[in-house]
């Protein structure tokens, strides 16, 4: 028989009122933000074509849990601040969740299992097979049977990047960047970084603007810019057949400065740098006068900063007598001397060096917002599995959902108090709101909480996604 009675809590002295509360609220979700990330991804299609890049060894009569819904459970639970697969033992019972994946059964009243039937979503223990499976499995394994295709998902953010470049783009900046990822544990590739002072990975990440294109796991008994010149010749590889005379600039700090890399760039038409170089005393002595002309600016200025800039012709002795040019900031801060120096291969009628050094040198800093971002909001540095490969999906499932909630800060906030918004702040402002699901044979009913305080933003954003 139907038990119709509810357990009641009474709370007692918080109000001039009793507050008595029962949990007969029905379904409620906490992520009623979802339908957006959702309907973005359908306007879009990235998930569909990501999913592309796995291989599904599972017997159809056998699987409850389609690839792509699977995909999708993942990547929309790291955008709403779940980054743990422990996380979706607890999120099986959401039916907007459910609805957003693509599910038919948002409630889970139709599961084959008694123990599942409620549960509309995979547990934790479906979902690691995403990221567990060996590359080679086939048919034969028992468990885990869906491959992830490592080449075709470096090439799936390469192709959503050209994507989604305007079709008269002239010209790109490419930023590179490394940093570390510690890891706790005996896992593999494990290794002590002597500038981190910690076990850690190294992963690579390039970007343009704020676009995702590269995000590398590699373990940090390496040279920073190991990879990346292989990483950027595949790029533009793929960039120049849809883009022949497109220009490509790369940009990075003094970790990519090597000389292999630079050659290349001079050699291949239509391939500049602006690179970071390490000082040096040669380097030094170069802008000794230029220091001293800075020193006494700022001390007569009342010990303010004061820069002087100075650019010259420089060849390392490594680099076979090639001279390159060199953009110096002589900089007298603080009462002492602070020289910082670039290298390019830009002609100086095309950016003053001062110009080169404060107005697109420095511009690379956004980079590294991004960077915190996939690291901090989106949890990139989640990478506690046994295994190097498996730690590396990890990594792409983040990297997929920072496209998701940038395209949605691109596109559905333009304009709006959000435009600006980090990952984390979006989340929390506009995609945690508690929101009643009603659920009957011909709709699915969400009733928002009317204390929302961005409605506004809220129906402009979904307005704009059903446009896209």
């Amino acid at each position: 028989m139907t038990d119709c009675k509810h357990r009641q809590i009474e709370f007692q002295d918080l109000n001039d009122r009793n507050i008595i509360a029962d949990f007969s609220g029905g379904h409620i979700s906490s992520d009623g933000g979802v339908a957006l990330i959702g309907q973005l991804d359908r306007s879009y299609g990235y998930t569909k074509r990501f999913a592309e890049c796995f291989k599904d060894h599972r017997d159809d009569r056998y699987t409850e849990h389609g690839l792509l819904e699977l995909l999708r459970q993942r990547t929309y639970g790291i955008a709403n601040g779940y980054e743990d697969l422990n996380d979706h033992d607890l999120l099986r019972h959401d039916p907007l969740l459910s609805a957003v994946c693509g599910k038919e059964d948002v409630t889970g009243k139709d599961r084959q299992r008694r123990q599942d039937q409620g549960k509309s979503l995979a547990g934790k223990s479906t979902l690691n097979r995403l990221e567990l499976t060996k590359a080679d499995v086939g048919k034969e394994e028992r468990y885990k049977k869906i491959a992830a295709d490592d080449a075709a998902i470096e090439e799936f953010f390469i192709d959503e990047w050209i994507r989604s470049l305007p079709k008269n783009a002239k010209s790109v900046t490419l930023d590179l960047d490394a940093t570390d990822d510690l890891i706790h544990g005996n896992q593999e590739g494990r290794f002590f970084h002597g500038y981190y002072m910690n076990y850690c990975y190294l992963p690579l990440y390039i970007f343009c603007d704020d676009w995702p294109i590269v995000a590398k796991l590699r373990q940090s008994n390496i040279d920073a810019c190991e990879g990346a010149l292989d990483c950027i010749k595949k790029i533009v590889a793929r960039l120049r057949k849809s883009f022949p005379s497109i220009r490509v600039i790369l940009r990075a700090d003094s970790g990519f400065c090597r000389h292999e890399t630079m050659n290349w760039c001079e050699e291949t038409p239509g391939i500049y740098y602006v690179f970071g170089i390490a000082r040096n005393p040669v380097l030094e002595r170069y802008v000794a006068k230029s220091l001293e002309k800075a020193r006494l600016k700022s001390e007569a200025d009342d010990g303010k900063p004061a820069r002087v800039f100075k650019e010259f012709k420089y060849a390392a002795g490594t680099w076979d007598g090639c001279k390159r040019r060199v953009i110096a900031k002589a900089e007298w801060t603080q009462g002492a001397a602070n020289p910082r120096f670039i290298i390019t291969n830009l002609k100086a009628v095309t950016y003053s060096g001062q110009d080169l050094y404060e107005n697109f040198y420095c511009a690379r800093g956004n980079m590294e917002n991004r960077i915190k971002e996939q690291q901090l909001d989106l949890f990139a540095d989640r990478t506690s599995t046994a295994f190097m490969r498996s730690n590396q999906i990890r990594l792409w499932f983040s990297t997929l959902a920072y496209l998701l909630i940038n395209q949605l800060r691109k596109v559905a906030l333009k304009g709006t108090e959000l435009a600006k918004a980090t990952c984390g702040t979006i989340r929390l402002r506009l995609l945690k709101i508690g929101t009643l699901v009603k659920v009957s044979v011909r709709r699915i009913y969400l009733s928002m909480s009317s204390a929302f305080p961005l409605q506004d933003i809220f129906f402009l954003a979904a307005h704009r996604l059903r446009l896209c």
